[in-house]
């Protein structure tokens, strides 16, 4: 048996990420949930909002905790939203999960000039 066979075998059992580790943008994220065309574009959900801090810290208003994002999903680890799951649709726009790992309806979208509330 080769030594990197060897060493295969001495390694701890991990499940693998789904890809690459990332930060997600800095910036507040407003999350709300889809309108109808009779009303508004999006129903705001501001309990749901957080802030992408340094690093992978986030923050609520009831508090800050930390997050691991792998190819295009995001964890919350620690903290308020701990076991929170969102997957990055874009650079400024992620859906929130199911514990299933399917997509909700609702989205959190950062905010930028042109998207003030």
């Amino acid at each position: 048996m080769g030594l990197a066979a060897i060493a295969g075998l001495a390694a701890p059992a991990f499940a693998e990420p789904n890809g690459p580790a990332f930060t997600v943008r800095r910036g507040e994220y407003v999350c709300e949930m889809p309108g109808t065309a009779l009303t508004v574009a999006g129903l705001r959900r501001p309990e749901e909002d957080f802030t992408i801090r340094q690093g992978s810290i986030y923050s609520t208003s009831e508090g800050r905790g930390s997050y691991l994002a792998t190819g295009d999903e995001i964890h919350m680890t620690t903290g308020p939203k701990r076991g929170e799951r969102f997957r990055r649709v874009s650079e400024n726009f992620l859906r929130k999960l199911t514990s299933e790992g399917k997509e909700t309806d609702l989205r959190c979208i950062r905010r930028v000039a042109n998207n003030r509330y």
